[in-house]
């Protein structure tokens, strides 16, 4: 394991409620290719922290990568509606350019 991994889950221990420390554990978790702990994480910050934007694009990335189309199109969406209500300009881009870009790719079908 990482010793970035390891870092962040030093740093979680002593802070558990950061959801930038979940959120970076995640990003790590996914380099190194262990998308079932990144997804996991996600999830706890989907649960945890609703409001922090940018787990839904991650996220989203990630479910589209384990050929979950609906529920990666399904997490876009929550995240757009996150991004309005925060007023976050920059993140409701990303989020819908990532929907509509998943949305035109019909590898899937």
């Amino acid at each position: 394991m990482s010793t970035r991994i390891e870092q962040l889950k030093i740093f979680l221990s002593e802070s558990p409620n950061d959801p930038f420390l979940h959120y970076a554990l995640a990003q790590e978790y996914h380099k190194h290719g262990d998308e079932n702990a990144a997804l996991e994480k996600y999830e706890y910050l989907l649960e945890a922290h609703p409001k922090y934007v940018a787990t839904y694009y991650h996220l989203g990335a990630l479910l589209s990568k384990m050929r979950q189309k609906e529920n990666a199109l399904e997490t876009y969406s929550k995240g757009i509606a996150i991004a309005k209500e925060l007023g976050d300009a920059h993140a409701l881009s990303e989020l819908q350019s990532a929907k509509l870009n998943l949305e035109l790719d019909d590898d899937d079908e």
